[in-house]
Order: structure tokens, then C-alpha cells, then sequence
């Protein structure tokens, strides 16, 4: 077997009746919004464009606050505006206003979603307390009249980053998993450098979000089982859609008698219905977002969206000749590759690994 196939209506079967109406509710609200987006794309009257921008900003109030109450209900569903101090949200706001705009270039669009992982993690791990410190002591450029070192106190939080696993879905998610496991080396007080499993999975864009089709080519992956059994399993993808590929994967792991010890989804943007099914669907599971999009289109897009991130993070491929991982990385530059080169050589060792295993 060298594809694994999970399909649409499988998905649907974990959400609850609840969950459902909830959706319904969403789409209701959003299509006044789309109302609202067709007088602003037409209209020549600037009164008229004030008016539809203040119903905007109420209509996007309304589906904020129900997605809020409902996430209220769900301990597994982690949203920074949802959880964090009221003077942190214009951060998270301006950081995913600036990777919507069709206007950010591929450097801009990289560096805010640095900043997005960076938020991210902290979100995660940075309301870790206890009286447990490491102490880092740094040697600095400073040698007159001695050399200098300087001491610096963190939290520990070695017991919960060093059992991870970085797992990439690729494309997308292949420099967002590399700047996570970068602040888990940072946070480690032993430098820790997660390993990585590199799967190849996407969806069939053929095909509509109510019959959509998710596809693991196996031949095309790189990984080792027998390394994620009891594992943390990481998964940062910028957007999560429907759920379908972080299920397919997992679905596929406990198939194969891999048993993790839990499973984080750290996305940008997560849909509400993509949230809501992952938890649904995988036990000892949590979801981290930055943002939470209120609905999908008929092709299973986010509303309103970002467009593709892979593309706008690693340029866009040609049909025809589609980039491997190696050249992906390539790609990246000498800037990248300086700044994470533990993680690559990672990433090179379980590419070259799994090749020579496979020949």
C-alpha cells in the first residue's frame, strides 16, 4: 500500500449535531458578509462605502463573539485573541492583517509568519510557572577588562519539549515545523533538536469540500515509526482547513500500532470547522491558532482566508516539475539555512535515511 485515502464523509462522522448547527450558524452570518463585501467592491457613494463598513465590523463582531463562546466549551481548542490579555491582541490582529494582505511579498509574508510560530509557542509553553529554573550563561563579545559572561533565568520547561517530534505535512508546513522545533532547541536547557517526519499528503482540489478526498503518498514520505511511539507529535501548519490531512496522518500512525503520547496542531488560521473536527477526531489532542476563521467555500477554502500559504511562503510550483524537499530547502537561501541549520541537518538525515531504507 502506497497511498492511504481518507474521504470527506469520514471526516463529517465526528462532528455532533451541535457542532453542525454551530457551522449553520456561522455560514448564516457570513453570507450577510459577503453581502457587505459586494457594496463595497461596487459602490461609488462614500457614504454609502462608511455605512457598509460599520455593518462589516458588527457582522464580524457577532461571528467573533459566537466563535469565542463556543471555543469556551472546548478545552482542546487553544485561540490567542480567545486567551490572552486584552493589550496582546492588536499584535496577533496586525501580524494576520499583514499575511492576508494580497499586498505582502514572499520576505514580508515569511517574516510574519516567524513572528506568528514565535506567538504561537509562547502560547503554548510561555504560561508554563513553577519555581524550577534553568539558568543560561551565555559568554558575550566583551573581553575588557575580562572576559564577560552574562547569567539569564528562564522556566524550565525541558519535561514538556523534549520528548517532540516535529511532523510536517509538506510544502507549507515544512518552514513553520522548522522555526517550532527552532524554539524548542532555544527553550531546551540542553539544546535539544527535535527530530522530523516529513509527510506527503495533500487533497484532491478536484473535488468540493463536501466529497474532498485526502491523500498520504507513502513512496514520497520520510519518516520512522518506531520514533514516534510515545512521542509529543508537533504539527505546525499555517492553515487548517478541515482537519482532513492532520486525521489522515494520525488515523494512519495508530493503524500502524504507533501510540503517541499527544498531538499538537499549531496553525496561523484555523476554520471553525476545522478545529472542531480535529479535537473530534483524535483523542489526547489540542489545537493552537493564532486566528479563527469563521466558514469554508464549496473547494473547502478559509474564509476570508490568506489565499495558499505554501505558495506564498515558498513560491508556487510548476505543475509539471513540483520541487522535492531538497529543493525546497534549497530555495530557502543562505539566510534560512544560517538560521535553522540544526533543523536542517535533521531534516537531511531523515530524507537521506529513509531513501537509503526504501533502496
Amino acid at each position: 500500500m502506497s497511498k492511504v485515502i481518507l474521504k470527506a464523509e469520514d471526516l463529517d462522522g465526528f462532528l455532533t449535531d451541535r457542532d453542525k448547527q454551530y457551522i449553520s450558524q456561522m455560514d448564516g452570518l457570513y453570507s450577510q458578509v459577503m453581502t457587505c463585501f459586494n457594496t463595497l467592491s461596487t459602490t461609488k457613494s462614500e457614504a454609502e462605502k462608511k455605512r457598509e463598513e460599520q455593518n462589516l465590523i458588527e457582522h464580524y463582531n457577532k461571528m467573533g463573539n459566537l466563535m469565542q463562546d463556543i471555543c469556551k466549551n472546548e478545552p482542546c481548542i487553544n485561540v490567542y485573541s480567545f486567551m490572552t490579555p486584552q493589550e496582546s491582541h492588536p499584535e496577533a490582529s496586525r501580524v494576520i492583517a499583514k499575511l492576508r494582505d494580497y499586498r505582502t511579498g514572499n520576505q514580508e509574508f515569511v517574516y510574519y509568519i516567524q513572528r506568528a510560530y514565535e506567538m504561537l509557542f509562547k502560547l503554548a509553553y510561555g504560561g508554563t510557572t513553577g519555581s524550577n529554573k534553568n539558568y543560561l550563561i551565555v559568554k558575550t563579545p566583551v573581553s575588557v577588562p575580562v572576559q564577560n559572561y552574562a547569567v539569564h533565568k528562564i522556566t524550565n520547561i525541558d519535561e514538556k519539549i523534549e520528548n517532540t517530534v516535529m511532523c510536517v505535512m509538506l510544502r507549507g508546513a515544512l518552514l513553520p515545523s522548522m522555526i517550532m522545533s527552532k524554539e524548542i532547541q532555544e527553550y531546551s536547557s540542553h539544546g535539544y533538536t527535535t527530530p522530523f517526519a516529513l509527510f506527503k499528503i495533500k487533497r484532491d482540489d478536484s473535488k468540493h469540500e463536501n466529497d474532498m478526498e485526502y491523500i498520504l503518498d507513502l513512496e514520497r514520505s520520510y519518516f520512522d515509526l518506531g520514533s514516534l511511539d510515545g512521542k509529543d507529535l508537533i504539527f505546525a501548519d499555517p492553515m487548517n482547513a478541515t482537519g482532513g490531512s492532520l486525521v489522515t496522518v494520525i488515523k494512519y500512525l495508530l493503524d500502524q500500532g504507533i501510540k503517541p503520547k499527544s498531538v499538537q496542531f499549531f496553525n496561523v488560521i484555523a476554520a471553525l470547522k476545522g478545529a472542531l473536527r480535529v479535537v473530534r477526531a483524535l483523542d489526547n489532542c489540542e489545537v493552537y491558532t493564532l486566528w479563527m476563521d469563521p466558514v469554508l467555500n464549496e473547494a473547502a477554502y478559509i474564509l476570508p482566508g490568506l489565499g495558499d500559504a505554501g505558495d506564498r511562503i515558498n513560491g508556487m510550483d510548476m505543475d509539471e516539475q513540483p520541487r522535492d524537499i531538497m529543493q525546497l530547502i534549497a530555495d530557502y537561501g543562505s539566510n534560512i539555512a544560517g538560521l535553522y541549520r540544526a533543523q536542517l541537518r535533521k531534516i537531511e538525515k531523515t530524507v537521506l535515511g529513509s531513501v537509503n531504507a526504501k533502496n
